[in-house]
């Protein structure tokens, strides 16, 4: 096992001294411009999208680009995942040279296109194996290694993970994050924070409980009924980063923060966007923040109509023009549009004018 320096031990060690809410690791969603702005918003730690072991190791730039993290990115964590132990650990080796605070191995992933093929949730199939792999990755690096995973891979019966942790800290996994649900259940179902609580009774090492936590009331119950050392935050997030600023409030001084305002969420599609389109081109900028538009503009006046403005244009300046125009009837006392919604013959004639 490559020995973990001291002030990378220390620095970890810190990571859970506050109770973190963290940012969940979400396919094409956690990339370094939403990290920034979750952490801006009260996330006190960060984790990548998911790399394929396979990408990373080929060179592929989409991999490459994944891993990348800027001095000011940080405090994050690089996830990584496949379905072979010996490619994950050359892989870990890989992502270490990126300098991210710790390594962790997604093994909770429940999408068949990944878990049938052994990777993600997949591993949770053959513990034995997952154990096994999970060692062979701690004894390849110099960086604590973590795990992510679910309760077991179904039936609701049948799940492993108590006895799964202590195995997997006695291979030398430093933190785990549970995700309280079992592979088969995907998103459905309600997650079962006990399970988290149960696994933590049996090990020394940080627990992080996930599933279900959509309010700062969420986060704090979640902590309190299972003694974990850390919350993780993910759908939530994409529609509502200010969770983040939220739960930080309600765990570190007991204060329910006000919600956002209608300024505050037009500001924050502003900044989303233009930092989209710096960092990924202006239609890709444009076409993935639409993704965050439902919860980032809920609750305006004349929301639905903005929002199909915005969906219907791939014009960074348009999208900027609709903002501003929201804002400024919003500052008004008006509703942010009084425009109709558009029916599916315009919007496809709205896209073929836009294409000629």
């Amino acid at each position: 096992m490559a020995p973990i320096p001291p002030t990378v031990e220390a620095r970890f060690r810190s990571l859970f001294a506050d109770r973190p809410v963290i940012l969940a690791p979400m396919e094409d969603v956690t990339d370094p411009v939403f990290r920034k702005l979750c952490r801006e918003h009260g996330a006190g730690l960060c984790v990548t999208e998911f790399v394929n072991v396979e990408g990373l190791l080929r060179g592929c730039k989409t991999a490459a680009r994944k891993i990348t993290l800027e001095p000011h990115d940080t405090p994050t964590a690089i996830q990584i995942y496949g379905s072979d132990a010996t490619r994950l650990a050359e892989a870990a080796r890989v992502a270490e040279a990126a300098q991210p605070v710790y390594l962790d191995i997604n093994c909770g992933c429940w999408v068949p296109k990944i878990s049938s093929r052994g990777a993600g949730a997949g591993w949770l199939r053959e513990p034995d194996s997952m154990v096994t792999m999970a060692k062979m990755v701690v004894e390849a690096v110099a960086l604590p290694v973590t795990v992510k995973t679910r309760i077991g891979w179904g039936p609701e019966s049948h799940m492993p993970i108590v006895d799964l942790a202590r195995r997997l800290e006695d291979a030398g996994v430093r933190a785990l994050t549970i995700h309280c649900r079992t592979a088969k259940m995907g998103h459905s179902g309600d997650a079962d924070w006990s399970w988290a609580q149960k696994a933590r009774e049996k090990v020394s090492i940080p627990v992080i409980v996930n599933g279900d936590v959509r309010t700062a009331d969420d986060a704090r119950r979640a902590l309190e009924s299972t003694g974990c050392e850390g919350v993780m935050i993910g759908r939530r997030a994409i529609e509502h980063p200010w969770v983040f600023d939220e739960c930080r409030a309600l765990l570190d001084r007991g204060e329910v923060v006000a919600p956002p305002s209608a300024l505050d969420r037009i500001t924050l599609c502003r900044e989303h966007l233009l930092a989209n389109v710096a960092a990924r081109g202006e239609l890709h900028g444009v076409q993935c923040t639409r993704r965050h538009l439902s919860g980032y503009l809920k609750g305006i006046h004349g929301a639905a109509a903005l929002r199909q403005k915005l969906n219907t244009t791939d014009s960074l300046a348009r999208c900027l023009e609709v903002l501003d125009e929201a804002e400024a009837r919003v500052r008004r006392g008006e509703p942010a549009t009084t425009d109709r919604l558009l029916t599916r013959s315009e919007i496809l004639a709205r896209r073929l004018s836009a294409d000629a």
